[in-house]
């Protein structure tokens, strides 16, 4: 069993509030990722919740029990480091049957517990190489197999393929993907890359300052952002955002042409994704504008547009096309795609 609860859980270091007050349940077998931009309190998070960060105010409950004030030895939570922390000196076997034998757990113990790890992670013929003969992303498998001889509650990941180059990280993110698919374990993943956000996690938790924005799955934040700051941090390239003014069902854009929608309230912000805007002839569609740049990324294409009082607006077409700075284009919105925000930022 993995439960986990955080009931209005804070951190303050001297007069200083990190976070804020987040209530939050993790279910049995979920895979969470905390997402947010630098500074926001991911990873000062994850620490609470493994016991090496005191929690200042709130309760924390694993499986039902409150661990609030248990060291993390009490937890049975195993946490893998940005730093994958091998001893140098040891085999690839004995730096993942480490913390079994400082348990005093019996050698037969010991070495089926190494070799069932090692099998699920494909380590099978690394296990007497030291950590020098290995690469980074072998290394950092090591670092999870020394979590999962331990048969922890939940896996606690702050940032670990960070010190990954991009070909590894894919490579990495594919490997994570299928350990909790095998094993079906708890694990709570910090990140600054939304890309891993999405690809990973059954919900996303999104921070910002130390607070919850919002919390979902990678489709429900995608489609519909709780905030302009959610909208344009998930998703690369992100939402663009225009100015607006609503009246009944219908939207009008400031140099522009606007249309209906399906919101009533007033709204101050129209959002839109880079791929649901169709670019056509000048007069066409909800505004026109002049193309800036055209970004080639083989199959797909970004092209920049200056629409004016509207600013840039990015659009995601196909990787061929005839397109150039200086043209001149209309921009069609598809009117089921699109997201309006108040002036607080929140979602209409």
């Amino acid at each position: 069993m993995g439960a986990i609860t955080l009931k209005a859980v804070e951190k303050w270091y001297g007069d200083i509030q990190v976070i804020k007050g987040v209530d939050l349940e993790i279910a049995d077998g979920e895979f969470v990722v905390f997402v947010g931009p630098s500074g926001c309190g991911k990873s000062t998070l994850l620490r609470m919740i493994g016991g090496l960060e005191d929690i200042s105010r709130g309760t924390l409950d694993i499986d039902g029990r409150d661990v609030t004030s248990e060291p993390p030895s009490k937890r049975g939570l195993a946490m893998v480091f940005q730093s994958y922390a091998l001893y140098p000196h040891m085999s690839v076997r004995d730096n993942m049957g480490f913390s079994l034998k400082t348990a005093g757990a019996p050698k037969d113990e010991i070495a089926a517990k190494v070799n069932a790890a090692a099998a699920v992670l494909k380590l099978e013929p690394y296990l007497d190489r030291r950590p020098k003969d290995l690469s980074g992303g072998q290394r950092q498998r090591v670092a999870i197999g020394r979590s999962i001889v331990r048969d922890p509650t939940a896996f606690l990941f702050d940032e670990p393929l960070s010190n990954l180059d991009a070909a590894l990280r894919v490579e990495m993110r594919y490997e994570i993907a299928k350990l909790h698919q095998s094993l079906k374990s708890t694990m709570i993943y910090v990140t600054h890359d939304q890309v891993e956000a999405m690809t990973l996690a059954d919900r996303i938790v999104v921070l910002e300052f130390g607070k919850i924005a919002q919390v979902g799955t990678p489709r429900e934040l995608y489609e519909r952002p709780a905030n302009t700051f959610v909208a344009q941090f998930i998703g690369s390239p992100k939402m663009n955002l225009l100015p607006c003014e609503t009246a009944g069902k219908t939207y009008s854009l400031p140099g522009g042409r606007g249309g209906t929608c399906a919101v009533t309230a007033p709204a101050t912000q129209l959002g839109i994704r880079p791929e649901h805007i169709t670019l056509g002839t000048p007069g066409h569609g909800q505004c026109d504008g002049t193309v800036d740049i055209v970004e080639y990324l083989g199959a797909d294409s970004f092209v920049v547009v200056e629409c004016g009082a509207l600013g840039k607006l990015t659009v995601r077409i196909t990787g061929d096309t005839d397109l150039h700075p200086g043209d001149g284009v209309g921009l069609g919105f598809e009117a089921t795609a699109l997201n309006f925000f108040g002036t607080d930022g929140l979602r209409v």
